[in-house]
């Protein structure tokens, strides 16, 4: 019996690593495959949509690659940053540039 306990256990660990290593080459293959479309640097704001929203897709900086790369993997990372800082901006830096800083 101990003996299936650690089979299983092993082969969970092994599929979770696994999962893990096969994100983070997702998430490489998505940002190099963003190289690859015609996109201006942009830096104007554009009012976006929430969540998942973007700017136009022919434009951008390098914080739009970063997160339409996550958005290929079904992540908003928008979104989960908005969701984080909401719900613990007491333990975020206190000086970032914000003219409101609470």
């Amino acid at each position: 019996m101990k003996k299936i306990f650690f089979i299983i256990l092993f082969l969970c660990f092994s599929f979770c690593f696994s999962q893990n290593v096969i994100q983070k080459l997702n998430l490489s293959e998505a940002a190099l495959e963003l190289t690859k479309h015609k996109v201006v640097y942009d830096p104007s704001y554009f009012s976006i949509n929430y969540p998942n929203g973007d700017v136009p897709s022919d434009k951008g900086v390098c914080t739009d690659v970063i997160i339409r790369a996550y958005r290929k993997l079904g992540i908003d990372l928008q979104k989960e940053v908005h969701e984080d800082m909401k719900a613990h901006f007491n333990i975020y830096p206190k000086k970032m540039g914000f003219e409101n800083n609470r």
